[in-house]
C-alpha cells in the first residue's frame, strides 16, 4: 500500500519549503495531534497556507494521489466562535511544549467546553471525510465555466449541480464551507455559489473571506431560502456579487450566473487593458462608474508629450546594455510621475512618452495635474543628473496640449490598446518637438486653464506640420511653478 503522506513530504522536500528533518519531526507529530503531515507542518511554524496550497497543486498536476488535510482543529474552533485566534495561539503554544492535543488543551484552559470540542472534532472528520482529489482547471477539463457550489445540504447541492451542469457548466459542489475555501486555488472557479445560511461559516462570511482572499475578483452569488431583507443586505455588505431565492427556477439561476460572469468578464477586460496603463486608483475608478466607451467617444483631454534631448548622442558612446538601463531608469520614473498625477500612460515613443489626463477618467483639474506632472518630471531629471557624470546627463523637452479629441480602445483581438487621437495630440507633439531642453510648452487651450493661477509667458505663434495657420505657444514660467507649489499642485 502506497504511503501518500510519506509521499506527500518528499514533495515538500523536492520543492525545497522543508527539510527531510521537519517532515520527520511532523510524522513524529501526527499520532499526538491527529493531523496530516502538511498540517503538522503549518502548527509548528515549518510551513505556510499558500505554501502548502501550491504543494497540493504540483502534486495533483503530476497527477499524484494527494489526500486533503483536514482543516485545523483551532480554525474550525474559531470559525464555530467558540474560540478566538489569541486563545487558540496560546492553546497552540501550550501544545508544542507539552504534546496533549489541541482540543484537551482548550477544555482544561476553560476556553471550550466538551460540547463544543465534540461539536468541532465532527465537523473536522466530516470535511475530512468528504475531501476529493481535485484537478486544476486546465488539466483536461470540458470546456466553459467552472462554478463552485457551496451548501450544507447535499440535497441542495446535488440539485444546483445537477441543474446547472445541465446548462453547460462545470459545477463542483462542497456541502463544507471551510472545504470550499481550502480548495479555491486549486480549483480557480469562474464563480461561486452559496448558501446564505450554514452553520459554523455562513454564505456571509465565506463571501468576505474570499473576496479578501487573493481570488477576491471571484463573483459571488448568495442563495437564500428565506426573504429577509437583512439577511441579504449583510450578504451584499460582504462583497456577494447577487443573490436568488432558492425557490427560483434553474432556468432563472442560469440567467444570473450568465449575467453575473457577463459583468465580471467586462471587468477583467477593462481592468487589463487599462492596468497598464494608469494607476490602479483610476481603474477603480473606471470599473466603478462604468465611465468610459471603448469603442470610441468624444473627450475634452490634455495631452502631454516629453522626449528626451540628447538621447542619440549618449546611446552612440555607451555600451547596448547601458542604453537599456538609462532608458529604463528615465522612463520609468517619467512614468511613476504619471500614475501618480492620476493620468494615463497612453506609450512610450523611443526615449520619451504619451500620457492623458481626461480619459478614461475625467476631473475637474485634469488640465493642472498634467502641467504638475510636466514639472515633476523636469524636477526628477534634475535629480537623476545630479547623479551622473556631466557628459550623461539628459535634459527632458515637454508639450502639453488641450483639446477635443476621439478617444477609445484600437487595435484587434491580439493586440489592443487605449489611445487618443485628433488635432491636440498633433499639436501637442510639435509642441514637444519645439520645445527645448528643460522647457515646457502649453498650447493655448491649456494656457486658458492656468491663468487663474499665473499668466504664462507668450511666445511668438509657431508654423508646425499639418498645421495652414502658425499654433499660439506658450511657455511655463517659474511663477507659474511656484503659484502651483504654494497650493501643493507640485
Amino acid at each position: 500500500m502506497v504511503d501518500h503522506t510519506r509521499r506527500f513530504g518528499d514533495l515538500l522536500v523536492e520543492l525545497g519549503l522543508v527539510t527531510e528533518g521537519q517532515v520527520a519531526e511532523a510524522l513524529a507529530l501526527q499520532p499526538l495531534t491527529g493531523t496530516r503531515v502538511g498540517e503538522a507542518l503549518l502548527s509548528l511554524g515549518y510551513l505556510t497556507r499558500a505554501q502548502l496550497q501550491r504543494a497540493l497543486s504540483v502534486a495533483v498536476t503530476r497527477g499524484e494521489v494527494v489526500v486533503l488535510d483536514r482543516p485545523p482543529l483551532g480554525e474550525i474552533l474559531v470559525g464555530l466562535r467558540a474560540a478566538t485566534s489569541g486563545q487558540v495561539e496560546q492553546g497552540l503554544e501550550v501544545q508544542r511544549s507539552s504534546g496533549r492535543r489541541l482540543g484537551e488543551v482548550l477544555v482544561q484552559q476553560g476556553v471550550i467546553d466538551h460540547r463544543q470540542l465534540y461539536e468541532a472534532l465532527g465537523l473536522q472528520q466530516r470535511m475530512a471525510n468528504t475531501a476529493a482529489v481535485v484537478k486544476p482547471k486546465d488539466a483536461g477539463m470540458p470546456s466553459g465555466h467552472r462554478l463552485v457550489v457551496v451548501d450544507d445540504s447535499e440535497l441542495a447541492c446535488t440539485l444546483v449541480q445537477d441543474g446547472l451542469a445541465s446548462r453547460g457548466f462545470e459545477v463542483v459542489a462542497f456541502t463544507d464551507p471551510y472545504l470550499a475555501l481550502e480548495q479555491i486555488d486549486l480549483l480557480e472557479p469562474d464563480l461561486v455559489l452559496t448558501d446564505l445560511d450554514m452553520p459554523g461559516l455562513d454564505g456571509a462570511e465565506l463571501c468576505q473571506r474570499l473576496k479578501n482572499g487573493p481570488r477576491g475578483e471571484v463573483p459571488v452569488i448568495m442563495l437564500t431560502a428565506q426573504d429577509d431583507d437583512g439577511q441579504r443586505v449583510a450578504g451584499l455588505r460582504a462583497g456577494a456579487d447577487d443573490y436568488i431565492s432558492k425557490g427560483a427556477s434553474m432556468d432563472e439561476l442560469a440567467a444570473r450566473v450568465h449575467s453575473v460572469l457577463r459583468r465580471t468578464s467586462e471587468t477583467k477586460r477593462v481592468r487589463r487593458l487599462f492596468a497598464r496603463y494608469t494607476s490602479d486608483a483610476v481603474v477603480d475608478e473606471i470599473l466603478r462608474t462604468g465611465d468610459v466607451v471603448l469603442t470610441g467617444e468624444r473627450r475634452e483631454v490634455t495631452v502631454l508629450f516629453a522626449d528626451l534631448r540628447n538621447f542619440t548622442a549618449l546611446a552612440e558612446g555607451l555600451p547596448p546594455e547601458d542604453v537599456m538601463r538609462v532608458l529604463n531608469e528615465v522612463l520609468g520614473r517619467l512614468a511613476d510621475v504619471v500614475l501618480e498625477w492620476s493620468g494615463t500612460l497612453d506609450k512610450f515613443l523611443g526615449d520619451g512618452l504619451m500620457a492623458i489626463w481626461g480619459a478614461p477618467v475625467r476631473r475637474d483639474d485634469d488640465v493642472e495635474a498634467a502641467v504638475s506632472a510636466a514639472l515633476q518630471m523636469q524636477q526628477v531629471m534634475r535629480e537623476l543628473n545630479a547623479a551622473r557624470p556631466k557628459a550623461q546627463q539628459l535634459e527632458l523637452g515637454v508639450g502639453v496640449n488641450s483639446g477635443l479629441v476621439i478617444a477609445g480602445s484600437v487595435g484587434n483581438a491580439r493586440r489592443t490598446e487605449y489611445t487618443c487621437v485628433g488635432d491636440p495630440v498633433n499639436v501637442a507633439s510639435r509642441l514637444c518637438a519645439l520645445a527645448a531642453g528643460g522647457e515646457i510648452l502649453v498650447g493655448e487651450a491649456t494656457a486658458f486653464h492656468l491663468t487663474h493661477l499665473s499668466p504664462l509667458e507668450p511666445l511668438p505663434p509657431a508654423r508646425v506640420k499639418g498645421k495652414a495657420r502658425p499654433v499660439p505657444l506658450f511657455r511655463v514660467t517659474p511663477a507659474l511653478e511656484q503659484a502651483m507649489s504654494s497650493q501643493r499642485r507640485f
